[in-house]
């Protein structure tokens, strides 16, 4: 009882901190004209970011 409610607790955090981290505020330092292998480095942030949280979610529910 007390492990299926830290590892939800765990996963607000983590939704939390995801919606931070995809937030305009964020988003906005990483809108700019420079690129990494020809893709801008927003796309790099947004997919980099779905991908750790993914990873992360999977990692909490697992352990």
């Amino acid at each position: 009882m007390i492990k299926a409610t830290l590892t939800a607790q765990r996963l607000v955090a983590l939704f939390l901190f995801g919606c931070m981290a995809i937030n305009y505020p964020i988003l906005a330092i990483f809108d700019m004209q420079a690129s990494l292998v020809g893709i801008p480095i927003l796309y790099f942030y947004v997919f980099g970011v779905w991908a750790a949280l993914i990873a992360l979610m999977a990692w909490i529910i697992e352990r």
